[in-house]
């Protein structure tokens, strides 16, 4: 293997985006090795535990689970802090965007509109509006990032989870959710405004 290698579906969500991102700003060259929809079932058992993101580095084994991949890439490119408490804290957040979309997941799968609808708008006023509040706290004032004024891998993590919300794509959970959280919208549109993660969707 003459590069890393990514694999994730060919869509730009979720925790694939995350680490292109990731690479990216960390001015990788890497194979993003998009799969359609209908090669996951024969790649699945292929993978370290049956899901994606995978890393392929050159030399090591394949290498899964979002968070270990953003934090074993900010840690090589400068991108996670160096100090171990600092670091610790910013793992903790990436957990917390985790739990988000275990929140909403399992609306996914909700065939019925009407338990759908009542299952979401439930949430969109108790648990996902407590989750903006706990990502909140621990935000850094002044900013423009989590940590501060340097741009990290959790911050990368954090526009893409918030993004989904904010985009309105999720029937019944309104766009404006958690417009209440001004640090948590401040994370959200510098990484989104920032120069590489611009470039990055410049080329798409």
């Amino acid at each position: 293997m003459a590069k890393p290698k990514l694999t994730y579906f060919d869509a730009p969500v979720s925790r694939g985006e995350e680490c292109r991102l990731a690479l990216h700003l960390a001015n990788v060259d890497f194979d993003d090795n998009r799969i359609k929809g209908a090669d996951w079932p024969a790649l699945k058992p292929k993978t370290p535990f049956g899901s994606m993101p995978v890393l392929e580095m050159p030399g090591q084994p394949p290498l899964a689970q979002t968070n270990a991949i953003l934090v074993l890439i900010g840690r090589l490119h400068g991108l996670h802090p160096k100090d171990e408490f600092e670091a610790a804290r910013h793992e903790a957040m990436m957990s917390h965007v985790e739990d988000l979309r275990n929140l909403i997941g399992p609306t996914l799968r909700i065939k019925d509109e009407a338990e759908k609808k009542a299952a979401r708008e439930l949430l969109a006023s108790t648990s996902l509006k407590a989750w903006g509040a706990a990502a909140e706290h621990h935000i850094a004032e002044g900013g423009p990032f989590f940590g501060g004024e340097k741009l990290s891998v959790v911050d990368l993590k954090l526009m893409v989870g918030t993004r989904w919300v904010k985009s309105g794509a999720l029937d019944h959970i309104p766009a404006s959710t958690f417009d209440a959280f001004p640090k948590l919208n401040r994370v959200h549109d510098a990484v989104r405004e920032h120069a590489g993660v611009m470039a990055w969707y410049a080329k798409a």
